[in-house]
């Protein structure tokens, strides 16, 4: 449980839910790890204690994924404090619903703003700390390659384009050993997609396993792309989804 021995990562969104999850399995792999959170403080202080439990090095920032600078501070607080960035798991995320003909702007360039530019911004920040061996892995989502229902357009969309910044950043940092790629989660019970939610059953019977997939479920995907394993892998999509788009 040491292969991740001596790196140094920062996840985005890693105060709840899969993010939560992923931090908390880096750091059993050996590695110390800096969160990022948007307004929930206590939780994000819970998954630093979980952190530092594995008996490593835990941080958390407060960075709005929205916010150009705040991101910038992101980077450069983590890597004066853990010494450096080794992995980023981009995982900071929203979601908003409806036709996408009712949508408001503010829901259009909300979504545009987290999902799309904050991914870019954070890579963006996050490179030139990265040396060979690095790692920068996405968490995208499972609507991006197959539409199971209507009213997600809009999400979607965001979610597909981390298909083109995964693929278009492998080929930009394979020549410095740097891999990146995708994790595409499907129905995983968190907060913003609970088990119990009154679409839940749906979900369960069109999946190939009949059921939710949990967060730790995700965390081992990241934690796996992360490891030495995973070396020769790179701009590609992992699909955690229990056989949804199967």
């Amino acid at each position: 449980m040491t292969e991740l021995a001596g790196k140094r990562a920062l996840v985005t969104g890693g105060s709840r839910g899969i993010g939560a999850a992923i931090a908390s399995l880096l750091a059993e792999k050996g590695a110390d790890v800096a969160i990022s959170y948007e307004n929930s403080a206590e939780r994000a202080a819970g998954v630093v204690a979980q952190i530092e439990k594995a008996g490593r090095k835990g941080l958390a920032f407060q960075a709005d994924s929205a916010d150009p600078a705040a991101l910038k501070r992101l980077v450069a607080e983590t890597a004066e404090g853990l010494g450096g960035i080794d992995i980023l798991v981009n995982n900071a995320g929203i979601a908003r619903y409806g036709p996408v003909a009712d949508l408001d702007l503010a829901d259009v360039d909300a979504l545009l703003d987290v999902n799309v530019r904050g991914a870019v911004l954070v890579s963006q920040a996050v490179i030139p700390h990265l040396g060979a061996g690095g790692r920068i892995i996405l968490i995208g989502s499972s609507l991006a390659d197959r539409m199971v229902a209507p009213n997600v357009t809009m999400y979607s969309i965001t979610k597909s384009a981390q298909i083109a910044l995964t693929r278009g950043l492998a080929r930009e940092l394979g020549p410095r050993d740097i891999t990146v790629n995708l994790v595409n989660p499907g129905a995983t019970d968190t907060e913003m997609n609970p088990a119990d939610s009154d679409h839940a059953d749906m979900l369960r019977e069109m999946s190939a396993l009949g059921r939710y997939g949990t967060a730790e479920d995700i965390a081992a995907a990241v934690a796996f792309l992360a490891s030495p394993a995973a070396k020769q892998i790179t701009g590609t999509s992992l699909t955690v989804d229990g056989g949804l788009n199967s």
